[in-house]
């Protein structure tokens, strides 16, 4: 079938977008620290599932010590750092301007990928940047009352969502070198398309441990008791894990498989426009020509990193 890799990647878009959304409720719903916390053991959960399925044994694939602490690095960055500054901004400022803040994340990830692995950094990865940059702040600035620009959201919110953005980045490239590890140190055969779910795994264990001392320190365990009692709280966030972790990252590498990657990931950049309209059917957030300019721009930005 023609355009196979290209609808997946388009439904990849969608898949994200709606994981946004159920995030936004579930965090204002449940909590920050509580939806996450639920997320990372669900994760675990459906993972040892998969992989008993799959290969016959609950438990990951075996691997170096090195290659553990790699993927916990990427954990502890990627998960608990990350997504409860993902989390935070939904609540105030949503998951609309929140998706659009995470375009800052290739800008981040080609930045640390070039401290870290030494991978250069080409001219055209400097005008995506520019580009990104001018979308978001076409967006999220306008003229002040005193000044000729000002920020017109919550400066709290921004700061979260630039924290999310660059750990996500910062994650990626960490997951990336902690598979490397973890493939050149497997003790045994692993089909090349598990080796993301596997390593993955780990990652999710960081999150769960450092989820768990951030609730213990900062508010106690009374709203996670709380949480495990709310039916559609539970449901919210049965659902975000399946549309993130499992169907978002299993399409994603299935996409690339029928589609050149720069295509692919063009495609899933998507988000922040496709989630502009059903975040106003379900959280009132209004529409404006320059929030549609501003998407758009910050999307064509990022497709500058793949395509050119």
């Amino acid at each position: 079938m023609q355009y196979v890799g290209e609808l997946i990647s388009i439904g990849v878009a969608f898949s994200w977008t709606a994981t946004a959304l159920l995030s936004e409720y579930g965090s204002k719903r449940l909590g920050n620290l509580t939806l996450n916390l639920m997320r990372m053991v669900i994760t675990l959960f459906f993972s040892c599932i998969m992989f008993w399925l799959l290969t016959g044994s609950p438990l990951p694939a075996h691997a170096s010590t090195e290659a553990y602490l790699w993927m916990m690095l990427s954990g502890l960055v990627g998960y608990v750092i990350g997504d409860f500054c993902l989390f935070q901004c939904y609540i105030i400022i949503g998951s609309k301007f929140g998706q659009l803040f995470m375009t800052l994340a290739p800008i981040t990830a080609a930045i640390m990928a070039w401290f870290t692995l030494g991978q250069e950094i080409r001219p055209t990865a400097i005008l995506a940047m520019i580009v990104t940059l001018a979308g978001i702040a076409i967006t999220v600035l306008g003229r002040g009352d005193h000044h000729k620009l000002s920020l017109k959201l919550p400066l709290a919110g921004v700061l979260f969502a630039i924290g999310a953005a660059v750990c996500q980045g910062v994650g990626l490239v960490l997951s990336k070198i902690g598979m490397n590890y973890y493939e050149s140190s497997l003790t045994t055969d692993l089909a090349g398309w598990m080796l993301p779910f596997h390593a993955n795994f780990f990652r999710c264990v960081a999150g769960t441990i450092g989820f768990t001392v951030l609730m213990a320190f900062r508010e106690g365990f009374k709203p996670l008791v709380k949480g495990t009692r709310d039916r559609a709280g539970i449901i919210t966030a049965v659902a975000t894990t399946i549309f993130g972790p499992f169907i978002g990252v299993g399409a994603s590498l299935l996409a690339v498989q029928y589609t050149a990657a720069g295509i692919a990931s063009t495609l899933m950049a998507l988000t922040p426009i496709i989630i502009i309209l059903p975040a106003y059917w379900i959280f009132k957030q209004p529409i404006t020509m320059k929030s549609l300019l501003g998407a758009l721009i910050s999307v064509i930005g990022v497709s500058l990193f793949f395509l050119l």
